[in-house]
């Protein structure tokens, strides 16, 4: 027997950090044993891609459970609080076109599926305003909490918006400091497999020879390991999902006190879309767009013309995206994680709730030897490739439902020889049923759960037949539901701080451990 005691993580940043604090914090009996080790293995010459970070709320379970310290996150990351996804312009293009993707679930959801009733008595009210509070907590800028909640803790559910640049540092002080991981500032030259094929070391330029059981490559889009080491093929998605550039900017405020978004903001153009995230200090800004609907230097007149003559002289960075995934993501004794796995554009955020999803099941999951590590590595990818597969139906999503034909783009992406198959059933089901908590989309730890798909739809005007009498067991409770939606809504608005000003707050008085 081969016991898995040694996890070499190759690459740092935001991807190879998590990975090393979750597996680490999951298996610190383990490492304080003695019989487990985690070492990360980061080049000191790369920076991190980030360019303002959207996440996720499954990242704040994530961190409470490293024993990651929320006040430390927000002070030492610029980051901020963030309720959701603003679309503004998906679905005609017109003035006043817009609609939320919150991170609150209806109200009632897992009892009551208030869709049908929005349809019928919805009274001119969006999706969002008939079943949650946080569309109007966005309007207004406010916070999802306020100094008095502990760590972690809020009224409304949220993520961050964060610096990736500063993210990937903090955790890797927290790991190293408190959980036992062992960091070789190195360059990897040589990767070094038996004659199975299985990696068994690496030879770095200023630390050695690097030996381990299981490797996890957080190399970037290099794919170090998985893709020139294993061979292991990338599954292309640039038929169904077009864009394949950003251009992205740093715009820094008028002054230091103006008014932060609760939410990322992305406006559609006429060859993709722009996000607008806020930071405390800056906002981070960038051009998502299709080359083969625009050229560079019409997207560059685009993004500028979108954050101002005043700020025409930020220095404007290009990066390429090849939208897809690795065939299989575990191969022989390597997992690959982060960009290494895969990418697509960034509209939904789902760049690192796939890092923790993955580092959350290897923990879980990690093999105690290698005789049943192929078994494990099995399970984990027709796991990982589900969700690559859900990911990018929903993203697509956004595209298909849009009745813009204003341009080729939104053109070409309504033709439905774009469409997922999957994706085309599921809207053929949703004309006469719309998703809910007991659908088929919720497996264990969907990326997008129902509700997602219940924001997106209805919000761009997505229509699902109403049968009257479905809804007559159910009328009471929802329009009890209705009614505590409208009580809190009103409540939150008094009661909440703006963004700015809690994170102020939080600043001078830190929030209360948990």
């Amino acid at each position: 027997m081969k016991p898995v005691k040694a996890v070499v993580i190759v690459g740092g940043g935001t991807a190879g950090w998590l990975t090393a604090g979750t597996i680490a914090a999951r298996l610190q009996a383990r490492m304080k044993a003695g019989g487990f080790s985690v070492t990360l293995i980061e080049s000191p010459d790369i920076r991190a891609i980030g360019v303002g970070e959207g996440t996720w709320p499954t990242l704040r379970a994530t961190l409470e459970g490293l024993g990651v310290s929320e006040t430390a996150l927000l002070r030492e990351c610029d980051a901020a609080f963030k309720q959701g996804g603003k679309f503004v312009g998906w679905t005609t293009g017109r003035e006043g076109d817009s609609y939320y993707h919150p991170l609150m679930v209806p109200q009632g959801f897992s009892r009551v599926n208030l869709v049908p009733h929005w349809l019928r008595a919805g009274q001119g009210a969006s999706f969002c305003d008939f079943v949650t509070p946080q569309g109007r907590l966005c309007d207004a800028g406010l916070a999802p909490k306020t100094i008095t909640h502990g760590e972690y803790r809020a009224v409304a559910n949220y993520s961050y918006h964060l610096d990736a640049g500063k993210f990937g540092p903090f955790l890797a002080k927290h790991c190293v400091e408190n959980l036992g991981v062992r960091h070789v500032l190195a360059d990897v030259r040589r990767v070094n497999q038996d004659e199975s094929g299985d990696i068994v070391s690496v030879d770095t330029a200023q630390a050695g020879t690097v030996r381990g059981d299981l490797f996890v490559d957080c190399s970037g889009f290099s794919a170090l390991l998985i893709g020139k080491t294993l061979g292991v093929g990338f599954k292309e998605c640039g038929d169904i999902l077009f864009c394949d550039t950003a251009l992205a900017v740093q715009v820094p405020y008028g002054t230091p006190e103006e008014p932060m978004a609760s939410q990322t903001i992305a406006t559609a153009q006429d060859a993709g879309w722009i996000w607008d995230i806020c930071l405390p200090t800056r906002r981070g800004v960038g051009y998502v767009y299709s080359s083969r609907h625009t050229s560079e230097a019409r997207a560059q007149e685009t993004l500028l013309r979108y954050i101002g003559s005043q700020h025409q002289d930020q220095p404007v960075r290009r990066i390429p995206i090849r939208a897809g995934h690795r065939e299989i993501v575990w191969k022989n004794n390597c997992l690959a994680v982060g960009l290494a796995q895969g990418f697509l554009e960034p509209l939904e955020a789902s760049a690192i709730v796939l890092v923790e999803l993955s580092a959350k099941l290897l923990a879980e999951r990690m093999p105690a030897c290698r005789e049943v590590m192929d078994i494990v590595a099995r399970h984990f990818n027709e796991v990982t490739a589900y969700r690559w597969g859900r990911i990018v139906d929903f993203l697509k999503l956004h595209y298909v439902l849009t009745q813009r034909t204003d341009t080729a783009f939104w053109r070409d992406n309504a033709d439905p020889a774009t469409v997922p198959e999957r994706l085309k059933d599921m809207l053929t089901l949703w004309k006469y049923q719309s998703p809910w908590f007991f659908d088929e989309l919720d497996r264990l730890e969907e990326v997008f759960p129902a509700a997602s798909y219940q924001y997106v739809l209805y919000g761009m005007g997505f229509r699902t037949e109403v049968v009257p009498e479905d809804m007559a067991d159910s009328a009471a409770d929802a329009a009890k539901l209705v009614q505590e939606n409208a009580r809190m809504t009103t409540e939150l608005c008094v009661r909440l701080p703006r963004n700015r000003e809690l994170l102020n707050k939080i600043y001078q008085y830190g929030l209360q451990p948990v």
